[in-house]
């Protein structure tokens, strides 16, 4: 594997000179003799009292203020709705594995990928295919294993994002933000025993080395054998910051998770009247002993603040990444002949299914954030510039020379191994670069009320070689943009209504065919590549409020997504598919965190989509004209409250639910389910907790990721028991 580069250095240089004549275009009060006059007497910069403290996301279930908007925002001030799990809840709830993360987020589902790619979709929009999951505010790689050990929150923005973060970024985007060091000595290590032979354990060393300056590492190993589909982890993530609160604040980080598992790649799916049965005991594990699902995500980051005064900055980032995935798993289907009456006992086919892929990323992103005031109005400005590229190659269809035996539903796990020899694997290469400029203006022009108006150009182009080195080369510059308005008749109310618009390339994460080695650009498959991007925009009204004497904050929206020429596979031309296809989901967005009274903390969220449709034409993989898309449920919701029942006690339940929702081709249809979790934390010491979790308390038996003819179940009751040590 390639390490990745940290460049060495602290110095200025790292400002890319566009994001410095971004802030000298500015009409703000940062002129040459002002700019002298702080430089003399602003060493350190007052933090504001309102400023939330950065451990805020460890001791609660609500935050206040986000970046997943660009530079730091109240949460009341973006006008879209954000829905925020902190590391608190993560913890509460035992969510390690970054699925589970969002599996507690409502509006979201999955599908359950022909080659395990399992693409995550928002309020039915596709998020892993168009790229549209980042870590803090850069671009992830779109298929790979993640973990929670090293996240201080994650956030999802819903609705149009494409103004702040480019292609993609129909139904929303989810920004995963990484831990960072702060001004105290604290550490914590987390031992957890639990269902499936689990072992896990977790490090968070956080060490003040100067007045300014912090170290602070994670660290993860977790194992378990979940009854064959094993899992092995191993992470490390060191920080460094200095300058902390300082004119000039840098920060040098690495973040390195490796996994070497076994994937349960599905169940085999019996359909009574179109309905799928969820048959199977969850725990069974019907793929075979040699399959595997190994991968490698290794990154260097560098960031620079530049504070210009108090309300004004330049942030810089920049980033090198190598990410690696080898995925080989059993699509398991029941013989002909299976009936409700002789499933207990069924032949189960195994299909071998394998998908490999590296990628070298390299991110550099640098935006200014402040606040001036011009033609007697107050401005709040976000202007930036972002740099990316990307070196990959990949084959979807790496399984030659391998052959998988049968089972029985009676014999999960039953250790049997494919044979044959695994052929050698060619690699389709793809390289894209892109830039991207973006301006935003928030402007007051009553105390109360302000609008917001954004735009942003992208520039994209892209190298193609297939694996019959067939090349194809694409470029596109885009527009997309923002309008919106706020009013705030008090500190503690904000109506606001927003539209924006956004856009898929057809290479938005390389998702270009074909992948077969017979495979050639010509036909249909050059018709595809030829097709323009598709185009999507979304309007949304809603409101957020400050309630319970300001410890908890509620949001309530309403919703139109409209992706409005969406590539129509029923009317090719010569040269392309045409964009006459249209489909919409319409909704509400209930949202609230915090705390009720002082021992009661609630975080709930939930999305309701009772109008959803394809309303032209018949896009690729989905379903016909007038047909409600696929993974698209009409109510999906999450819920978690925590008691502190006495200065030793605390306990905690919640629940999801998702109602029902049909397979993304065709009408198969999962039942609606409800899980209960639950929780118990009793103090030992002033420095030791001991939490005993149970997930799925009922053992609910259902449908999770849905495929044509398969599914992926949900987890099975877990009984973990962890205790956690500070020091």
């Amino acid at each position: 594997m390639n390490a990745p580069h940290v460049p060495s250095g602290t110095s200025t240089k790292l400002l890319p000179v566009a994001a410095m004549l971004l802030a000298s275009a500015m009409n703000t009060p940062t002129s040459a003799s002002a700019q002298a006059v702080a430089e003399s007497t602003l060493k350190t910069v007052t933090v504001k009292d309102k400023a939330e403290p950065e451990t805020a996301s460890k001791e609660s279930l609500l935050v206040r203020q986000s970046g997943i908007a660009k530079g730091r925002q109240e949460l009341k001030d973006i006008p879209q709705t954000v829905t925020v799990m902190t590391e608190k809840l993560m913890s509460d709830r035992n969510l390690y594995d970054f699925r589970e993360v969002l599996k507690a987020t409502s509006g979201i589902t999955f599908l359950a990928g022909e080659t395990g790619e399992e693409d995550v979709r928002l309020r039915g929009f596709s998020l892993t295919q168009s790229g549209d999951i980042y870590v803090d505010g850069l671009r992830d790689v779109p298929m790979t294993e993640r973990d929670t050990f090293n996240l201080d929150r994650a956030e999802v923005l819903k609705g149009s994002a494409s103004m702040l973060f480019g292609k993609g970024s129909t139904g929303g985007v989810v920004n995963q933000v990484n831990k960072q060091p702060f001004l105290m000595d604290q550490h914590e290590a987390n031992l957890t025993l639990g269902s499936g032979q689990l072992r896990r354990l977790t490090g968070d060393f956080n060490l003040q080395t100067g007045e300014s300056a912090a170290l602070r590492i994670n660290a993860l190993a977790h194992q378990a054998d979940n009854w064959g589909a094993k899992v092995d982890k191993k992470g490390i993530a060191p920080t460094y910051r200095w300058g902390i609160g300082e004119r000039d604040e840098y920060s040098v980080g690495l973040s390195h998770l490796e996994t070497d598992s076994r994937p349960l790649y599905s169940h085999p799916q019996l359909t009574v009247n179109g309905r799928i049965v969820a048959l199977l005991d969850p725990q069974n594990y019907y793929g075979l002993a040699s399959d595997s699902l190994r991968t490698d995500t290794t990154y260097g980051s560098l960031s620079h603040i530049r504070r210009l005064g108090q309300d004004s900055q330049i942030k810089t980032q920049f980033r090198q990444g190598h990410y690696a995935r080898d995925l080989l798993g059993s699509a398991t289907r029941f013989a002909s002949g299976t009936t409700l009456e002789n499933f207990a006992s069924a032949v189960i086919n195994r299909s071998p299914k394998g998908r490999r892929a590296e990628s070298d990323i390299t991110q550099l992103h640098s935006d200014y954030t402040g606040g001036f005031e011009a033609w007697g109005l107050k401005h709040s400005m976000i202007a930036g510039v972002d740099l990316y590229d990307e070196k990959a190659l990949r084959n979807n269809s790496t399984v030659a020379g391998l052959v998988n035996p049968p089972t029985n539903a009676a014999t999960p796990n039953d250790g049997a191994v494919a044979s044959g020899t695994r052929a050698a694997i060619p690699m389709a290469t793809f390289k894209a670069q892109a830039l991207g400029l973006y301006a935003q203006d928030t402007l007051s022009l009553t105390q109360a009320f302000k609008i917001v108006a954004g735009l942003r150009l992208d520039h994209f182009k892209a190298n193609y070689l297939n694996l019959s080195q067939q090349p194809f080369n694409m470029s596109e510059s885009l527009w997309s943009p923002r309008l919106g308005a706020l009013w705030q008749p008090d500190s503690d109310s904000t109506y606001y209504t927003s539209w924006g618009q956004s856009y898929n390339t057809q290479g938005d994460t390389y998702q270009w065919t074909p992948s077969a080695a017979s495979g050639t650009l010509s036909g249909n498959n050059l018709k595809w590549l030829n097709t323009p991007p598709e185009k999507s925009r979304n309007f949304e009204v809603g409101a957020k409020f400050n309630v319970f004497d300001r410890k908890g904050l509620l949001g309530l929206a309403l919703f139109r997504s409209e992706k409005f020429n969406e590539r129509n596979l029923d009317e090719p031309t010569e040269n392309n598919y045409l964009l006459s296809g249209k489909r919409h989901a319409t909704g509400m967005e209930f949202n609230f965190a915090g705390r009720v009274t002082a021992p009661w903390e609630v975080f709930y969220n939930h999305t309701w989509i009772p109008d959803a449709r394809i309303d032209e034409g018949t896009a690729q993989g989905s379903k016909p004209q007038g047909a409600r898309p696929g993974l698209t449920p009409k109510h999906s919701a999450s819920l978690w409250s925590t008691y502190r029942l006495s200065s030793l006690w605390r306990a905690g339940a919640g629940v999801t639910y998702r109602s029902q929702q049909t397979a993304l081709v065709n009408d198969n249809t999962a039942d609606a389910f409800s899980t209960v979790d639950a929780m118990v934390e009793h103090t030992l010491t002033d420095n030791a907790l001991l939490k005993l979790n149970v997930t799925n308390l009922g053992n609910k038996r259902y449908a999770d990721q849905l495929y044509t003819s398969f599914y992926i179940p949900g987890a099975p009751r877990r009984i973990e028991l962890s205790l956690k040590t500070l020091f």
